[in-house]
């Protein structure tokens, strides 16, 4: 795990925190449009093949990603629940042959001079689902696309 990246668990939820050296408006740039989320959404090796964003309270978004060898994911997405700008992204999430099964994520942006605390907050719908989604390698698949996150704020900042 990454020396910045802290991970708390509950029965139901994961926290990771992260500290990027931004401002928060970049951070919500690259969670809010599509042409920033095809360069880290996702586990190195696991790029985006499909990115659909209506980014706006109430919009749906849906994305799946294609593996090393050609495989596609299952298709996920959902819709925007709340949104304030350069603050907080509350969204739901569910693979698209399991729509029952719904977490609830929200991703905070906390600025201080400069540099942005991401809070990314998953709320499971039961202990088994977010222990079936920690023994799928949810936890290493974020920490590698939050990694990837840095990379495309470093060059937002750069060309601001």
């Amino acid at each position: 795990m990454p020396p910045n990246a802290n991970w708390a668990s509950a029965d139901r939820e994961l926290v990771i925190t992260r500290l990027y050296d931004a401002p928060a408006r970049l951070l919500f740039q690259a969670w809010s449009k599509p042409e920033h989320l095809l360069k880290w959404f996702g586990p190195v090796g696991w790029p985006l093949s499909l990115c659909e964003v209506d980014f706006r309270t109430g919009g749906r978004w849906r994305m799946a990603m294609t593996g090393p060898s050609g495989q596609q994911s299952t298709p996920f997405g959902g819709t925007y629940l709340e949104i304030v700008p350069d603050r907080k992204i509350v969204f739901d999430n569910a693979f698209e042959d399991n729509p029952p099964k719904k977490m609830i994520m929200t991703i905070i942006f906390e600025e201080k001079d400069g540099r942005t605390t991401l809070t990314w907050h998953t709320l499971f719908m039961s202990p088994a689902m977010k222990d079936e989604y920690v023994g799928m390698g949810i936890e290493p698949g974020a920490n590698s696309g939050l990694d990837q996150l840095a990379d495309v704020v470093a060059a937002l900042k750069a060309a601001a």
